[in-house]
């Protein structure tokens, strides 16, 4: 199929939605003859999205981006005709996400992505455990029904599998910050912490990567589906400047009605090369006084930033979360919706939470403006999607890079407390780069 450009309906416009149940493609192979916008999201129960093209496109800055996307977004479903008897999985949604902070500026390697960014795409597709459906949202009833035939029609000639291929090689890495340069800065978050400006903090890094050959980036979620089957994957590509992607191991947060599914996690350590050593490690992570404290402080604040919404809220059991080449504590929270609201409205209460940002959140946002030497981005901000109802799912997006041709950043963070040490907390974020990195050698 050959490359595919859609167009944008007008601002205020009415748009037609129709879906059909379609024998099954791959997903990979769809994508691959669409150019930007191109929308993948998985999430571990087994939802699979892929999408292109823009019916319609929603963009924000700075500190109110949460609350212009989410009326704006409401705007654009009250004038959408979507049939009443589609079933839920095939409902049009807005892919997106958000800068981590409020006065991003969209600069190399983030050419492209504005402060917030949420495309209803022309042409959906959707997999369930059960079926896979085809959507297409367009002005007319009439240009809907054909672009759904002729779409059903260019679907046939795809094949229902695809290899993944090879990845496409790392001639060389560069980290944007050196091992010296990062213990220097966990040491000044720490000297704050001493001086009671702070209760933790999260530095990042960025590695820089250039590719033996341009990168398929559906290729890589899908190598990434092999190893991380239990994560979240995603590819967001606003526009040809470049992808982000990533496997987060975390959910932000789901609303469906009123419940809400959220987590804590924090902690990490990597895999042993054997069962009693893996268990060895998962021991320390778990008896590790700093990790306890940091793990803690999280589930906390989560919990105190849903309560203000919720007539109850419910923190579970602390567990170990496993993954191929790294293990986290995790913990579960829940929660039930006091009014009727929007996932918005909840994924900014919650963002950033201390996973990724720090206590308090004021200052850690301070100083991780003053301290890191890259703009983070979209990185460990929330991306995902929300439908007319004000249901959805984000995820936040860490293990997770950007990339365009035969380059890619890479990112990663370490949460700093009290104790921190500058050459364990440099060897620990070392570890996080592996999802990806190693789906690109």
């Amino acid at each position: 199929m050959p490359p595919h450009r859609d167009g944008q309906v007008s601002a205020g416009a009415r748009i037609v939605a129709r879906s059909r149940r379609i024998p099954d493609v791959s997903f990979r192979s769809f994508l691959a003859g669409r150019t930007s916008p191109r929308v993948h999201w998985v999430a571990p129960d087994g939802l699979e999205i892929a999408a292109c093209g823009a019916a319609a496109r929603l963009t924000a800055d700075g500190p109110d981006r949460f609350e212009a996307v989410r009326d704006e977004g409401a705007e654009l479903f009250d004038a959408l005709d979507a049939p009443d008897d589609a079933p839920a999985a095939t409902r049009p949604r807005l892919f997106g996400g958000f800068a981590f902070h409020a006065d991003h500026d969209p600069v190399s390697p983030w050419d492209g992505f504005p402060g917030a960014e949420f495309v209803l795409p022309r042409v959906q597709l959707t997999r369930t455990d059960s079926d896979t459906w085809l959507t297409v949202a367009v002005e007319d009833a009439d240009e809907a029904d054909a672009l759904l035939a002729a779409t059903r029609s260019d679907l046939a000639d795809l094949p229902t599998m695809r290899p993944a291929g090879s990845p496409p090689g790392v001639e060389t890495t560069r980290h944007t910050t050196s091992r010296e340069e990062w213990c220097a800065q966990v040491r000044r978050a720490t000297d704050r912490i001493d001086r009671g400006e702070l209760r933790k903090v999260v530095l990042a890094t960025a590695l820089e990567v250039t590719l033996s050959e341009p990168v398929s980036v559906p290729d890589v979620l899908e190598r990434l589906r092999a190893s991380y089957p239990d994560c979240y994957r995603f590819l967001l590509e606003p526009s040809d400047g470049g992808g982000f992607f990533g496997a987060p191991p975390e959910r932000l947060v789901s609303l469906s009605g009123r419940t809400v599914e959220t987590e804590a996690l924090a902690g990490t350590v990597g895999r042993g090369e054997t069962p009693e050593e893996d268990d060895e490690l998962a021991a320390e992570l778990l008896d590790s006084e700093k990790v306890r404290e940091e793990h803690a402080l999280v589930a906390e604040t989560i919990r105190d930033r849903l309560a203000p919404l919720a007539e109850s809220v419910t923190v579970g059991s602390r567990g170990l979360r496993r993954l191929s080449t790294i293990q986290h504590l995790q913990t579960p929270i829940s929660a039930t919706l006091s009014a009727d609201g929007h996932v918005l409205d909840v994924v900014e209460a919650l963002h950033p939470t201390p996973a990724v940002g720090g206590l308090p959140p004021d200052a850690a946002m301070r100083t991780i403006r003053e301290t890191e030497t890259f703009d983070r981005g979209w990185y460990a901000s929330p991306v995902g999607w929300f439908d007319a109802d004000g249901d959805g799912e984000f995820a936040v997006a860490i293990r997770a890079g950007v990339a365009a041709g035969d380059r890619a950043t890479l990112f990663a963070g370490n949460g700093i407390v009290a104790d921190s040490d500058p050459d364990d907390e440099w060897e620990e974020v070392q570890l996080k780069y592996l999802p990806i990195l190693d789906e690109l050698e």
